[in-house]
């Protein structure tokens, strides 16, 4: 038999997670971001329950053409825009609209018009409002903008920025007043629509912010965008992906010996450890640490020791009846219904949902659930 590790993907909490973005920006066209492969979940695997978004957002353009393979024939924005003049070809092809943050891409873009007079573009100018990754300074903007809405090949011109700390505070204040500020004092007067949300601006902003399109990305996964200020039963979201194994032996341990490599985790008394089919080299981080929680038959336990590329192991105190054949839930839902968050689990080893869901590695099957 395979062995026992499985993602689970879980279309009717994707579905539910889009939902609830839609609640909390009812005047907002809604784009469903599947950058890095729809999060991990796999943008094939995704797709039917996504098609009621109001467009969809990424960064390939090998991406893209999936997406127009599947059928879709509605908006396709590029988040980081052309990498090259040769990209325009393939942006004309698909009808796909792109950001744009530097003066290479307006070049690019200006070229192109010559090359193919007949291709016209949705861009989107983008503003550095401070995040300092992408984007042109305040400064310039408006220039800037007057510039791309002359050129021949330009349909329309919407604005965009992206905030840095929609999550929380930025030098004390609320974190999206400064870049928020910038932004409608830079584009107010500019025609165009706008685009500055994202998942946490979406949730924790949406009644001050107006924001013509919003870019809902993590918490159509089940993750929370501000955790742990807000976890995903405050906002009323859904664990998208269940990572699932099995214990596959147990072993017994007395007060002083040790458990896995380099022997950091030691015990105190005597106790019942599984070793669980799950290691680094399935996507699970190294760095989890004693104490991250994990569910053996929809019970709350933890991990002990150092995570190892094949196997962990989990402490059996709580769970006396765990057998070999035992459920083990790594993060998401157990076939039980019982919930731990990706959130908590990717805190034991300092790190966000977003890097494990992504991390997921080739040899982990999925199995989709509706």
């Amino acid at each position: 038999m395979p062995r026992p590790i499985q993602a689970v993907v879980h279309l009717d909490a994707l579905q539910h997670n889009l939902k609830i973005a839609k609640a909390a920006a009812p005047n907002a066209e809604v784009y469903a971001v599947v950058k890095a492969n729809a999060y991990g979940h796999g943008i094939e695997r995704v797709y039917s329950v996504f098609q009621s978004a109001d467009g969809f957002a990424l960064l390939d353009l090998a991406e893209a053409q999936r997406l127009r393979a599947l059928g879709w024939q509605g908006k396709i924005l590029l988040l980081e825009g052309i990498f090259a003049v040769d990209d325009l070809d393939v942006c004309a092809a698909l009808d796909l609209s792109f950001s744009l943050h530097s003066q290479h891409q307006i070049t690019w873009l200006t070229q192109f018009q010559q090359i193919n007079p007949d291709a016209k573009f949705d861009v989107y100018l983008k503003l550095n409002s401070g995040m300092n990754r992408l984007g042109f300074q305040a400064h310039e903007y408006t220039d800037i903008f007057k510039q791309v809405q002359a050129l021949g090949n330009v349909r329309s011109v919407s604005h965009m920025t992206h905030f840095s700390d929609a999550d929380g505070q930025r030098f004390g204040q609320n974190g999206i007043d400064y870049q928020y500020s910038m932004f409608t004092q830079i584009t107010g007067s500019l025609a165009g629509k706008t685009s500055v949300s994202n998942s946490a601006a979406i949730l924790r902003h949406h009644h001050h912010i107006q924001s013509d399109i919003v870019r809902s990305g993590i918490m159509l996964y089940g993750s929370s965008p501000d955790y742990p200020d807000h976890t995903i039963y405050d906002w009323n979201l859904q664990p998208g992906m269940s990572l699932r194994s099995e214990i596959i032996a147990i072993q017994y341990i007395q007060a002083d010996e040790s458990v896995g490599y380099g022997s950091n985790f030691v015990a105190e008394q005597a106790m019942r450890i599984g070793v669980v089919a799950c290691g680094y080299a399935d996507g699970y981080q190294r760095i989890s640490a004693t104490g991250t929680p994990v569910l053996v038959d929809s019970v709350r336990t933890q991990v002990l020791g150092r995570v190892s590329m094949d196997m962990l192991t989990v402490d059996l105190t709580a769970v006396p009846q765990a057998t070999v054949g035992s459920e083990v839930v790594l993060w998401g839902k157990s076939s039980q219904g019982e919930i731990l968050s990706i959130d908590e689990v990717a805190a034991g080893s300092g790190t966000v949902g977003y890097e494990l869901m992504c991390a997921i590695t080739a040899r982990v099957p999925v199995r989709i659930e509706s």
